[in-house]
């Protein structure tokens, strides 16, 4: 798919832009909605939110869209640096992209990445809504990390996989139409 330095980037951006508000909505309303409600004695979710003050994070209340923009931030970040150079490699190791079917290879890809940003979003998480009002444990970051992976990990796997992933290639191919005049396709590896 992405050819190019710049198509890489735009690619990462919409997967990241489309993943960080799909697990925002998991966390919150999935994971973490029941508690909301019955700790604010609403019925809804985002009344539960509005009338604690927000999402607590780094140890205060702050609006969802702060939420999502420090999580699209680190994501994004992550994805850049670490998430498509590695995953791609892994998925070399262990298949031969000039061999392997594009579907298997690409699900290959989809699976590393998964397996290296899920624990590394994890643990970004893991410190960002820690309970800073207990004070401060490594024992207790450390299970939040893990129950995080936990909770995280099928989530992330089965949305990328079948969801996201089909989602954001659509949209890319939209993006970076083949052009017959160039003679050139954006068609290749992510």
């Amino acid at each position: 798919m992405p050819q190019n330095q710049f198509q890489k980037m735009v690619y990462a951006f919409l997967t990241v832009f489309v993943t960080v508000h799909a697990y925002v909505f998991y966390s919150l309303y999935v994971v973490n909605g029941s508690a909301l409600t019955a700790l604010n004695g609403t019925t809804s979710v985002l009344d539960a939110i509005n009338r604690q003050g927000g999402v607590y994070m780094c140890g205060r209340f702050v609006p969802i869209w702060c939420v999502v923009l420090v999580e699209f931030v680190f994501a994004y970040s992550l994805e850049l640096i670490m998430g498509s150079p590695c995953s791609f490699k892994l998925a070399c190791k262990a298949f031969d992209p000039r061999k392997t079917h594009p579907v298997l290879f690409e699900t290959a890809i989809i699976s590393a990445t998964v397996s290296l940003m899920c624990p590394a979003m994890s643990f970004i998480a893991a410190f960002l809504y820690y309970p800073y009002y207990n004070g401060f444990d490594i024992f207790t970051l450390l299970a939040n990390w893990l129950k995080l992976i936990c909770l995280n990990l099928p989530f992330a796997f089965f949305s990328q996989l079948f969801l996201i992933q089909p989602l954001i290639r659509t949209v890319f191919k939209a993006l970076f139409v083949r052009n017959p005049s160039l003679g050139g396709t954006a068609e290749s590896h992510s």
